[in-house]
Parts: C-alpha cells; structure tokens; sequence
C-alpha cells in the first residue's frame, strides 16, 4: 500500500546520508580526493532530492531543468578531470545519467516523478530503453565490482589489530568511503529501474 512512498523515503534517506558523509570526507582529503569526495557529496544530494517522494511534494517543472543543468556541467567537469583520473570517468556516467533521469522525469518528459510511471505519454514512459538498459547493466556490474572491492579492505583493515592510528578520522577510512560508493550505485540502480 505504502510501497512506493516509503522506499522513496528510505532511497531519500540513503543519499543524504551518504552525500552527507562524502562531505565530511573533503574535509580530511586534498587535491584529486577533496574533488573525488565533492563529486560524490554532489551526486548523493542530488540523488536524494529526485528520490523524494512525489507524494509529499511534487518538484515545480523548473526544477527537472535545474537538476539536468546542475549535473550537465557536472558531466562537463567529470570529462575535463577524467584525463588524470579514470575515476572521474563513472563520475561522467553517473552525471549523465542523472541529467537523463531528469529530463525523462520531468512533466512531458516521460515518466512521472518517484516511479510512478504511466502518468506521461505512452510511447515515451521510461526514457529510451536501450540507454535505460545500459545504464542498468553498467551499475550492476558497478555494484558487484564495489561489493568485491569492498571484503578484502575490510579484512585488510580488521587484520591490522590497532585499526588505525590513535585519533585517526573516521571519515577517512577507505572501506568507508567504498561502501558510500557501492550505496549510491545500487541508489542508482534503483531509480534507473523506476524509469
């Protein structure tokens, strides 16, 4: 009954949190992993402003050309640093496909907002299929990618006894900052299968 509406909250819920603690990340980072932690603070937050549910408020129509225009020059800025790092290179997907979901989920666009399809024109529900399924494929395989990343650091990191030096941040952690990532991969995942 409550379904859509609730996991809206609980994705809303997830973002934030992990925007949340990708910035406190910039604050211990410099150079290539403040902007690394910023891009993906930037993705979380946005990420949970679209995944609020459309029953508690719905965005005004300006808005879906704020978030492609928000993340267009996020892609821009993904493209410029991903010559000196290949991790920019899933921030540029990652932006590009917000500003897809964006200009699908926007009114006349396709679909309509929180995964409540069906409300927008027929023939254009859901985006383009073939990107669609693409950008679900490539965070699927993202997602296990990150997941087996995940469990040697972890282990690394117990087996080390001290767990770090004395007073070490714990926004700096690595395994943390891996699971930030796998969380906003199946995020997206998630919202990319409400198209």
């Amino acid at each position: 009954m409550h379904g859509p509406a609730m996991s809206g909250w609980l994705l809303m819920a997830l973002c934030a949190t992990t925007g949340a603690y990708c910035l406190l990340r910039t604050r211990g980072e410099s150079g290539e992993g403040r902007r690394t932690a910023r891009a993906e603070a930037l993705m979380g937050f946005g990420m949970a402003a679209m995944a609020l549910p459309a029953a508690v408020m719905t965005p005004p129509t300006w808005a879906w050309g704020v978030y492609a225009a928000l993340f267009g020059a996020a892609s821009l800025r993904a493209l410029w640093f991903s010559r000196r790092s290949r991790h920019h290179l899933h921030h540029l997907v990652g932006s590009s496909a917000m500003v897809y979901m964006a200009l699908t989920m926007a009114p006349g666009g396709g679909s309509a907002h929180g995964g409540h399809t069906g409300h927008g024109a027929a023939a254009t529900a859901g985006g383009v299929p073939l990107l669609t399924g693409l950008l679900l494929a490539y965070y699927a395989v993202y997602v296990l990618r990150s997941g087996a990343r995940l469990i040697p650091v972890a282990a690394t990191t117990t087996a080390g006894g001290g767990g770090g030096p004395a007073g070490s941040a714990w926004a700096m952690r690595p395994e943390l900052a891996l699971a930030c990532r796998l969380t906003m991969g199946m995020a997206m995942f998630a919202m990319l299968l409400t198209l």
